[in-house]
Formats: structure tokens, sequence, C-alpha cells
């Protein structure tokens, strides 16, 4: 089977080109020849090879690979990305190093052996797709981080909450502490990640976000350490973690408080050793990341119950960032409720929305269980359903205010009991402020039973 791939030859021998054209054509789908290196800068941008093989030497009788280097340097000049191989005579081992440190990617000697020279072609190929790849990744990244830093992931907030949560953001960022970011759900703790990351001294690199509450326990290794070829059934080819693809950047590990202790036991021995291992080796792979985690599970009831390991908790939370819920931050509703609606008004083209009084103060007396994002979703709903230029009450189809009424059940018609366990479990967490332990108390729940029936319900 061809590789996907394109090469340029560059010799002034006709037959050379020839007979390595015929052959390589047998291996790749693209083969261009050229024999006056003058030409090769209009060759470079026609056929945009992924490997160019260049003589040292174009002059008859000249042997010193002066113009050979030369070349090579403009080649790499005029396409920084393209593998160079270097053709060189039989013993000139001495200019073959001169071109390797010049830029080039490998160099072959005359005359060749074909085994050889396939073998040299072709890993130059694999060399110049895996640069490209990760050229790609970083061209997304920094696409993405501009995206976000124009305003499609900022942080909103003047509330006094979210202005010591600012402060924390701004001192961290800079060092390489590891941090934990405590909040309900719907908070905005992806956001904070993004935002210290974006802020550190590693924003150029990856920021790898691992939701570890949807990673199986059999696939955890892995998902986070990668894995040899044939280590298991699935493991078709080698592959890297988690860890290794945030190499120099950040690994932003949410739900951290879903991990069983197993699980927690391994996480902790790669950050204690700041290396992993992948599945099916033995050989440990050193890694450089700044770590962040976030849960909206009570870590610190869970080291007291033994469902939590101590000594993790310390090493992930050298710096604590606590968020509040939207309930808490005074002022913070209309302003986000503003900043969504430009959002979506421009989305779905109806620039002219706005929100009325009546309608902003409906929003700010709702409780938000689901804090942010229910926000969010209820402006988009809003926007789209809207018939008239401005959002009136009637357009914000919220929860009933059972939060307000003692009788919460007397004017109910339902009887069942799906709807009415969501509505007692929706009571109890809007009375104890988002607090699970006391919820789950006053309901006759351990926490676990009621994180299922709040997964259960989407509360």
């Amino acid at each position: 089977m061809k590789q996907p791939g394109t090469v340029l030859i560059v010799d002034d021998e006709e037959d050379i080109l020839i007979s390595l054209k015929m052959f390589l054509k047998q291996h790749f789908e693209r083969v261009f020849t050229e024999q006056n290196p003058q030409h090769l800068p209009r060759q470079l941008k026609q056929v945009e090879p992924d490997v160019v093989l260049l003589d040292m030497n174009f002059r008859k009788g000249d042997t010193s690979g002066e113009e050979g280097l030369q070349w090579l340097q403009k080649t790499l000049e005029l396409k920084p990305g393209v593998q160079v191989i270097m053709i060189t005579a039989y013993g000139e081992v001495e200019k073959a190093v001169r071109a390797l440190k010049t830029g080039a990617a490998d160099f072959v000697e005359k005359p060749w052996r074909n085994e050889k020279l396939l073998a040299t072609v072709q890993s130059t190929f694999k060399l110049s797709q895996s640069r490209q790849e990760v050229r790609q990744l970083q061209t997304r990244q920094r696409a993405l981080t501009e995206q976000l830093d124009s305003g499609g992931g900022i942080i909103v907030g003047q509330s006094t909450a979210m202005q010591d949560v600012f402060k924390t953001i701004e001192k961290v960022a800079e060092t390489d502490a590891n941090v934990l970011i405590l909040g309900e759900n719907g908070t905005g703790k992806e956001l904070v990640a993004r935002a210290i990351h974006r802020a550190s001294l590693r924003h150029e690199r990856a920021f790898v976000n691992v939701d570890l509450g949807a990673i199986p326990e059999s696939l955890f290794e892995s998902e986070l350490f990668g894995h040899k070829k044939g280590a298991f059934t699935d493991a078709r080819e080698d592959r890297a973690g988690r860890f290794e693809a945030a190499q120099n950047g950040t690994l932003f590990l949410d739900e951290i408080g879903n991990l069983s202790l197993p699980m927690q036991a391994k996480l902790l021995a790669s950050l204690q050793n700041r290396e992993i291992v992948r599945v099916g080796t033995n050989q440990p792979i050193a890694v450089d990341i700044r770590l962040i985690c976030a849960t909206n599970m009570p870590l610190y009831d869970m080291v007291r119950e033994k469902t939590f390991r101590q000594d993790l908790l310390y090493r992930i939370n050298t710096v604590e960032v606590q968020l509040p819920p939207l309930r808490a931050r005074n002022g913070d509703i209309v302003l986000l409720s503003e900043h969504f609606l430009k959002q979506y008004a421009k989305k779905y083209q109806k620039p002219d929305l706005e929100l009325h009084p009546a309608a902003r103060q409906k929003l700010e007396q709702y409780p938000w269980p689901g804090n942010i994002r229910e926000l969010r979703h209820a402006i988009e709903r809003a926007v789209i359903l809207c018939e008239k230029n401005v959002l009136t009450p009637g357009d914000f189809l919220l929860h009933p205010d059972f939060h307000q009424s003692p009788d919460f059940f007397q004017n109910d018609d339902t009887l069942n009991l799906e709807e009415m366990e969501k509505k007692l479990i929706q009571r109890a967490m809007t009375k104890h402020q988002g607090n699970i332990s006391k919820a789950a108390d006053e309901l006759g729940l351990t926490r676990a039973a009621l994180y299922r029936r709040l997964e259960k319900h989407g509360i």
C-alpha cells in the first residue's frame, strides 16, 4: 500500500532521478523530480513536498558539498516544515554530519541499497507527518485560546464573592502550584481552570481536559497514561495518554471526586513520581504538567469517611478555589443575563433584543439550582422562542417557585412519584443552599444516594 505522501527529488544526474522515481513511485502516491536546483523554490511551492531528497553537489567536478548545503538552508527557509534527506557520495560522512547540523533530517549514500533507502525515506515521512500533526494541534490550541480570550469563555462577575476568586486566579496563575476548584455543578469550574492556564507561563502549551466521571475504571490507566499496542484486546496501536498530551502544559482533571480508591492510588503514584508508565510496558516516562482538579463533591467529608485519600487531597490542593453558587453572587445574575443575551442575540441574528425590567426581576428572584449553566440555557431558549424585541417574564420557563412556599405539594395535581421525588430533592437543595450533606440528612439519604438521584433527575 502506497504512503499518501509527496516526495521531491533534486539531483543533476538524470539517471539517478529516473531510478529513484521509478523505485519510490511504488511506495508513495506522488513523486516529483527536478534536475536544476535553481527551480527548487518554484517546486517547493507547487508540489508541497513532505520529503525532499537533495544532492550535495550539482556542478561537475565539485565535491565540496557547499552548494548542497546552501540549497538545504534555502529549502528550510522557504518551507520550514519540510524534511530533507541529503544524497552524498560514499564515504563523505563529514559532509553528511554538516548537513545534519544545518537541519537535514537524514542522509543516504551513493550507491544506495533500495531497502535502506526506502527505510530512510519512510521514517522521514513519518517524522514529517508527526510534526505536521503537532503544528495542527498547536494551531487549534491557539485558536481556541484566542476564542476564549475574545469573550466566548470569559468569567463574568462583579460581586464580592467573584472578586475574591479573580484575586486568587491572579496570584496562583504564574506559579506551578496544583489547584483544586470546588463548587456546585454549573458554577464555571472549567472556565476558572482555563483562565488559570491562559494567565500561566504554560499558556502556549496544551490545555487537556479530562472528565474523570466519564472514564470507566477498566480504561482509567489507558486513558491517563497511554498504552502499548497489544496491551489489551482493543489496543491496536501505541497510544499516548492524557498526561503525555499535556506535557509542558496544563492537565485539568474534572470530577476528581468520582475516582474509586484504586484509581486514586494510581493517580497519586504518578503525581508523586512525576512519571507515568504506559499500559503494557515497564518503561517510565517523565511528565511535566501543571495540575488543576475540580469537583462538586465534599472531599473533606469523604476523607473523614475514608472514601477519598487524604494524601491525594494534600497533593492536589496546594491552592484551593471555592466557587460560589449563582444565588450567592449578589448583582451577577443580571450581569450574566445581559452577557448571554448579547451572545445568543448575535448567534440567532436577533440583534435588537433586550430584557424587560420585570424579566430581570424574575431572573434575580429565582434560586438557580443549576447555576450559570441553567441561566445560560434559559437565556438561549428565550432568545430562540421569542417573537418580540423585548424578553418578558413569560419568555422564561423556570421551575415553579416551590422554594417560596411551605405548602409545596398542596396545589400540585401530580401524584407521579418520580416528579414528587425530584421536587423534594430540589426543595432540600435550595433550603440548604446546595450543601449535599445537609440535604441528604433531611431527606434521609446517604450522600452517595443523593448524588445518584441528582444525576438521575438532571439537577
